[in-house]
């Protein structure tokens, strides 16, 4: 066959010619695609074992019966969760990250929503000023942030509350839940949102009964990622957080400073659970893949 032909059939020999010059017979190229697609894979499974072999090496630790963190555990007990929850300091800790967490959420999902309903309304390049001044707080170091906001704060006497944190670490998560309801907005059909305005609904009626049912999957994408940016806080939060403000992340890093607490192993493990139960949860309301979509 010449190259003339191998280039009429779509190109097929052309692109399975081994290295010498002559095209491969179907069978090889067949094997040659299947050992790619397993190479891929195969690839694909280190990188999730290498991601979640530090997760699963917490869980295993916090089962373990004696006082040390090992792994594998040498005897498996549930003896440390009970521990902790006899725990002051550790139970007012999760109550903290969770307080944060919530209010984090609630609070920089509505102003990504606001921010982005105010950005579509803009010409392109004013837009693209304003999105890229939103994200600046990601850019600044967590260091720098927490020295600034514990001196602002401390100036009107606000430090050490969490009120003061949850401030704080929108910061972060409202930039993220506004590129996320963005994006959302920009695939989102709004004649069907001016349809409504024309039947003589209001504006927040027609978000709310028209925009949001259509929207909500990217709403909860972005309160998911509010939710998680929150819990695992830990920079400025130390900066800004006082003896009972202390969220898990701060309370885990000062017993270490000690010992190898392991109270911090059954900590992180009821984390990892709390955030794999968010996303399950969104997940189940609207849906896995639209859920990933509008991630």
């Amino acid at each position: 066959m010449s190259d003339r032909d191998g280039l009429t059939d779509g190109g097929t020999a052309t692109r399975d010619r081994s290295q010498s010059g002559r095209p491969d017979s179907p069978v090889v190229s067949r094997l040659r695609r299947t050992a790619g697609t397993w190479l891929f894979r195969l690839a694909y499974l280190v990188v999730f074992a290498f991601l979640l072999a530090p997760i699963l090496v917490v869980v295993a630790s916090s089962f373990d019966a004696t006082g040390a963190v090992t792994f594998p555990p040498e005897a498996l007990s549930a003896r440390w969760y009970g521990e902790l929850l006899a725990s002051e300091a550790w139970t007012r800790a999760i109550r903290n990250s969770l307080v944060v967490a919530t209010g984090t959420t609630l609070f920089a999902t509505t102003l990504g929503v606001l921010a982005a309903l105010g950005v579509r309304r803009l010409d392109d390049d004013l837009s693209a000023v304003v999105s890229a001044l939103a994200v600046l707080p990601l850019l600044v170091p967590g260091v720098v942030l927490g020295v600034t906001l514990l001196v602002f704060f401390s100036e009107f006497g606000l430090q050490q509350r969490l009120p003061t944190l949850v401030l704080a670490h929108s910061l972060w998560a409202t930039p993220l839940t506004y590129s996320v309801v963005r994006a959302t907005f920009a695939r989102f059909d709004w004649s069907v949102r001016d349809a409504a305005l024309d039947l003589g609904a209001t504006r927040p009626r027609a978000f709310r009964e028209v925009v949001v049912p259509n929207v909500r999957a990217g709403l909860a994408a972005a309160a998911l990622v509010a939710f998680v940016v929150s819990l695992q806080e830990f920079v400025m939060t130390l900066f800004l957080s006082g003896r009972d403000t202390r969220t898990v992340p701060v309370k885990a890093w000062n017993s270490l400073r000690n010992s190898l607490d392991p109270l911090v192993s059954v900590t992180s493990t009821l984390l990892v659970v709390a955030v794999l139960l968010v996303v399950v949860g969104a997940g189940v309301l609207v849906g896995l893949e639209r859920l990933a979509r509008d991630s």
